[in-house]
């Protein structure tokens, strides 16, 4: 698989990496023995980087992927985590105290002593322009507490005001064939500044695996039930803010662009997949897995040759029809 260096980390990782927000919660349930699985298959299909954060489960993820390296040393495997969420979403509680308590619980959790990469996790927007955060985060590195630090957004001015700060190694933010408004500032802007953009919710919640009808339904404890009104999170982080039903409509054209461009090369998730690594300035895409057979499969998009342009353009076509009017500005 390609690899890319992640922006001011200086570390080589795999263009497709792995999402664990599944392994922890909020996707049904996943067994450790099948989240272990999951760890498994990704890293013999040459995936070196592991995307968690420390309320996935109330830090189940983080502590599944710290016991799996723990008993599989040598691996080179570079672990993000994310912190924030754990307190009051209230910039006045993002301190170099609470960055603390919440980092050495990471660092237990996973085994560590100095944890690779540590995002913001999706704080207040205020959060991003405040210089103590910045300067908080510059004294665990100092400390060793960490090697590098990022953000990971919702919107794409939150990002492009990290981008802008000297020691941001990395951000993250959503980026698939129903979400292009990155595309437009914040890739070629982190490309400018040498900071590693890492793709999350590349399947639109697993609309663009061309799986889902009208008909399907998910589990209670599902985001994909309970969260498609916003009101447990940003709304955006289920089924990229695109209402169910017309999600499904433009999945079903974006299925038919993958047949009809790439015939059975890829699956369209696949091709969902590689779509978003192969856009210039990311570093790696975090598809999420729920068994081995699905990590295996998103692994073989990091290899996929270019799709070329007419794929690109019915990308281009399919957002503009559906998804365009809806979306492209709330976020």
């Amino acid at each position: 698989m390609e690899r890319r260096v992640l922006g001011r980390t200086g570390r080589l990782v795999s263009v497709v990496g792995l999402g664990t927000w599944q392994l922890g919660a909020d996707w049904g349930d996943v067994d450790e023995d099948d989240a272990r699985a999951v760890l498994d298959a990704s890293v013999e299909a040459g995936v070196t980087f592991f995307d968690t954060a420390d309320v996935y489960g109330d830090g189940r993820s983080e502590q599944v992927i710290g016991a799996y390296l723990a008993d599989n040393p040598g691996h080179p495997v570079t672990v993000a985590t994310k912190m924030g969420r754990r307190g009051p979403q209230d910039p006045e509680s993002f301190t170099l105290a609470a960055f603390r308590e919440w980092t050495d619980r990471s660092r237990r959790n996973l085994r560590t002593e100095r944890l690779d990469l540590v995002q913001l996790h999706t704080p207040p927007t205020a959060v991003f322009s405040r210089d103590e955060v910045y300067d908080a985060l510059d004294t665990l590195v100092a400390e060793g507490a960490i090697a590098s630090y990022g953000v990971s957004v919702e919107t794409v001015d939150e990002a492009l005001t990290a981008i802008a700060r000297p020691n941001v190694a990395s951000v993250q933010i959503i980026l698939n064939a129903f979400r292009l408004k990155p595309l437009d500032a914040v890739l070629p802007a982190a490309s400018d500044a040498g900071v590693g953009i890492i793709a999350r919710v590349p399947l639109a919640s697993g609309l663009l695996s061309g799986r889902y009808t009208r008909e399907t339904t998910f589990a209670e404890d599902d985001h994909r039930t309970y969260n498609r009104d916003g009101s447990a999170f940003d709304v955006g982080e289920t089924f990229s803010g695109v209402d169910y039903e017309t999600g499904v409509r433009a999945a079903e054209d974006f299925t038919a662009l993958v047949h009809d461009t790439l015939g059975e090369t890829l699956t369209p998730a696949q091709a969902a997949i590689a779509w978003v690594w192969q856009q210039p300035g990311v570093s790696t895409v975090i598809p999420g897995a729920r068994n081995a057979d699905q990590a295996r499969a998103n692994a073989g998009a990091g290899s996929a040759d270019v799709l070329g342009p007419l794929f690109a353009s019915g990308v281009r076509e399919i957002y503009d029809t559906y998804l365009r009017e809806k979306i492209h500005d709330r976020w």
